[in-house]
């Protein structure tokens, strides 16, 4: 049973208001500003993400699927993809949507991984949880956007545009 207390708490205490970003490997690339957000019934690679990470656009499914933003607004997909990544030690094999948006996340989460992974994520204490292989897996949440001292990997960070709106930036 996967449970949080107030020890976890970070130094601000509750009085923080910070999404739940995590950092993930995709390859040999390390992805910061990762977005983890229950409210989303799906999966989203920006393709400006796909492009730093240097997949080939032959990988995207193309398709003609409309989706819907949180502000009701709809926004045609370029595709899906199915990428590889490492969160905290465990390799996952998921779906994401792609969308061609300026928004303020590389990848967003949403509730397809955190059902499928049985993932509790919390904002309170900035850290999701879950059971893997009868062990608990705690993966923290980012404080900042992190760079690495090992110039070997390369990671990307996200590009800050004031005209992303919403957490589908449409």
């Amino acid at each position: 049973m996967v449970t949080f207390s107030d020890d976890e708490f970070p130094v601000e205490g509750t009085e923080h208001y910070k999404a739940l970003y995590l950092t993930v490997k995709y390859e040999d690339f390390v992805v910061t500003r990762v977005l983890v957000d229950n409210r989303s019934s799906a999966n989203i690679c920006p393709l400006s993400t796909l492009n730093k990470l240097k997949v080939d656009d032959d990988m995207i499914h193309k398709n003609n699927i409309c989706v819907r933003g949180f502000d009701g607004r709809g926004k045609d997909l370029v595709g899906d993809i199915v990428l590889e990544l490492i969160i905290g030690l465990i390799e996952f094999t998921m779906e994401f949507q792609v969308l061609d948006i300026d928004v303020y996340y590389n990848l967003l989460l949403g509730r397809p991984w955190i059902h499928a992974t049985k993932a509790v994520p919390s904002t309170l204490h900035p850290m999701v949880k879950f059971e893997w292989d009868r062990q608990e897996i705690v993966v923290y949440g980012e404080d900042n956007v992190c760079a690495h001292s090992d110039a070997s990997i390369p990671f990307i960070e996200v590009e800050y545009d004031k005209r992303a709106l919403g957490l589908l930036g449409f």
